[in-house]
């Protein structure tokens, strides 16, 4: 059955010059064959989340920050069920750009991102305060401190 996965949605909000498109601001949950798979409250655009907006998991993970045509876009946090936290550059809803990746247990990432990978230069920081200058390509380390 095709309709099976089909996402559905309850809207409260505003809603631009075009019928049923959400439009302003608002607060949205979307549910995938009956679901509960995301709550949202933010601005929107064009029927999709854009501008400031908060995404919340049914898991516990939450996103606050910008999006652009439905995806994290611009300055964000994503924070894990887990408790590990992502605070910096997004594009297309993946990390892209100067971002920070904080585990649980303290250990530290700062540094450059490609579509969820560690790209470029940054610093890794452990648990016990010691600094290492990395370079990465593609989610791979190519020069160790």
């Amino acid at each position: 059955d095709e309709d099976k996965f089909k996402v559905t949605r309850d809207f409260t909000g505003e809603f631009g010059s075009v019928p049923g498109q959400r439009q302003g601001k608002g607060f949205s949950k979307g549910y995938r064959d009956g679901n509960l798979i995301i709550t949202y409250f933010g601005e929107f655009k064009d029927d999709k989340a854009n501008g400031q907006g908060t995404g919340i998991f049914p898991n516990g993970g939450k996103y606050v920050g910008e999006y652009k045509d439905g995806k994290w876009h611009g300055q964000g946090t994503f924070t894990y069920e887990n408790g590990d936290k992502y605070v910096g550059e997004w594009k297309n809803g993946l990390f892209n750009g100067q971002g920070t990746y904080t585990w649980l247990d303290g250990r530290q990432y700062v540094g450059e991102w490609k579509d969820d990978k560690r790209h470029g230069q940054g610093t890794f920081i452990g648990t016990d305060g010691t600094v290492k200058r990395e370079i990465w390509e593609k989610g791979k380390l190519v020069e160790p401190n």
